[in-house]
């Protein structure tokens, strides 16, 4: 679900084949999971790399829960369906097996509510083959009930088609969805269709919003706003303009829903975007209900080629104000350096002379490297700061040495990254960037105090290069076969699949065009997962 046209190989020689029915597949890996027949929690080191998981708060406990997600190794895709609590005063991991879990998945939607003790809603998402050609999208709906340590699937009927790529938040004592797509062998198709999950009666109803909507796309971003309404904005989408040639889309617009009681909705139009993104991490809520972006990838599409380059920016936009500013870090540290700086700025003649003037002084854009094996280089920059002039003395009001030559903490750049927001922390988790034909999934951990604003903390790291890849096996004819496939998906045929917008329902559209906003996903189908 996060790819971008990468070779994909066939499963390692010696090993078992599998199903090529997806479904077939999926039985069997439940088949496995219907052994475990009680609960068992086992303190474990951290979750191993991977993306398009959900990564969500505890509505009580000191806790983070992340489900599922994916990993790529250069041959096989891994998709998930394990359960972790990450207790975040303890800062230790732990795995939990409970029996009758949903099947194993990426890309699907999770979202947290605080009644019965902490539910986890979990809907759709998708299954991959080993060899990353086929698709599987689900429809289900499954609640994990925290206090319980018990999962439960939810059977309601009328609830939307099988997809993955949409997105879905609570409101109003009801779980929204939007979006999303799902591809077959034959096609593929984009949804703009809203659903409402009412959590008293559980029962599924299709809204038919008045105005004009968004057009159909995936990986779009959707919050709820102070005032009650919800946003969603960019996302992804895309058409045949020729035979086996697909174009994207990277919409640039943004939409208010709002209830009926609501009133007259207005157009949205969006100051201070940072434009070019794409694939950045699903939204999380500040606690002064800003919602919140992290990473991304800036795409330069071509017909047969996509190259782009990732990004570490964290954005916030403010939907008070209807504006967007990046969030920028003013720590205590960050700020004595200044002052230090400002006074090298005038050394006297020698000095001056010696340092090359006051422009040097100025923070360093360091720039770091990860050669993939076919000799492609991804370059990571970050921002240093300005290192004390060569043979110039330090003065006691300078800082020694380990701390005015540390490098400033900061995630690499990524996308697909997941996130939550407990007691004013943002927690990032995971990722991916590419190098080449390379993908590195990361599994790294960090924390940001979103009061104060001064500094990340690593709490779990990760070096990349020590990421396991595995070199394609295949021949050259094959994998020009590969890559020369019209469909890589499963032929699923949902019977409500693609099915009209015309059923009665509440809500209004008001939207009109903006700025670019983007959430397309690494694979060309758009998929955005988290």
């Amino acid at each position: 679900a996060c790819e971008r046209g990468r070779g994909r190989g066939k499963a390692e020689s010696g090993e078992e084949p599998f199903p090529e029915d997806l479904e077939a597949l999926i039985a069997h890996f439940q088949t496995l999971d219907a052994k475990k027949t009680q609960v068992v929690e086992t303190p474990c080191p951290p979750p191993s790399p991977r993306l398009n998981a959900s990564l969500s708060a505890h509505p009580e406990k000191d806790e983070l829960i992340l489900f599922g997600g994916e990993y790529f190794n250069g041959q096989k895709t891994l998709l998930y369906n394990e359960l972790y609590i990450y207790n975040i005063r303890k800062d230790s991991w732990t795995r939990v097996e409970i029996p009758s879990a949903p099947p194993r998945r990426c890309a699907h939607q999770a979202v947290v509510v605080p009644q019965g003790g902490g539910q986890v809603w979990i809907f759709g998402g998708e299954f991959a083959s080993p060899d990353g050609e086929q698709f599987y999208h689900y429809k289900d709906l499954w609640v994990l009930h925290l206090a319980a340590r018990t999962w439960e699937q939810v059977r309601s009927p009328g609830g939307p088609s099988g997809r993955s790529g949409h997105r879905m938040v609570a409101w109003k004592r009801q779980l929204i969805l939007f979006g999303g797509f799902h591809e077959s062998t034959r096609d593929y198709i984009y949804y703009n269709d809203v659903y409402a999950f009412n959590l008293d009666t559980f029962t599924w109803s299709k809204l038919s919003p008045s105005g004009t909507g968004p057009t159909p796309r995936s990986g779009c971003q959707m919050t709820v706003t102070p005032q009650g309404s919800i946003v969603i904005y960019g996302g992804y989408s895309k058409q045949r303009v020729k035979k086996d040639v697909d174009r994207g889309t990277q919409h640039a617009d943004m939409f208010l829903l709002k209830s009926e009681e609501g009133g007259e909705g207005t157009c949205i139009v969006q100051r201070g975007w940072p434009c070019g993104w794409s694939a950045f991490s699903p939204v999380a809520v500040a606690p002064n209900h800003q919602t919140l972006l992290f990473g991304g990838v800036c795409d330069e599409e071509e017909e047969e080629s996509l190259q782009g380059d990732f990004l570490n920016d964290l954005y916030f936009y403010d939907a008070a104000k209807n504006r967007w500013f990046a969030g920028q870090l003013k720590g205590p540290k960050l700020e004595k350096r200044k002052r230090r700086r400002g006074k090298k700025v005038e050394p006297e003649g020698a000095d001056k002379q010696e340092s090359g003037g006051a422009s040097t002084q100025a923070p360093l854009e360091v720039v770091r490297e990860v050669v993939a094996e076919d000799g492609t280089v991804v370059t990571i920059k970050q921002v240093l700061p300005a290192p004390s002039p060569a043979g110039r003395p330090q003065s006691d009001e300078e800082d020694g040495p380990d701390e005015a030559e540390s490098p400033t903490i900061e995630p690499s750049p990524r996308s697909n990254a997941m996130l939550a927001v407990k007691h004013g922390r943002l927690y990032l988790y995971g990722g991916m960037f590419e190098a080449g034909d390379r993908q590195v999934t990361l599994s790294d951990l960090y924390c940001l105090d979103l009061h104060k604003m001064e500094e990340w903390t690593a709490l779990v790291e990760m070096d990349p290069e020590t990421q396991e890849w595995l070199e394609e096996t295949d021949s050259e004819e094959d994998s020009d076969a590969v890559e020369g496939a019209e469909g890589r998906g499963e032929d699923e045929e949902d019977e409500d699949s693609g099915e009209d917008s015309g059923e009665e329902g509440g809500g209004k559209w008001a939207g009109g065009p903006c700025l670019p906003v983007v959430s397309a996903d690494r694979r060309s189908a758009g998929n955005a997962g988290g």
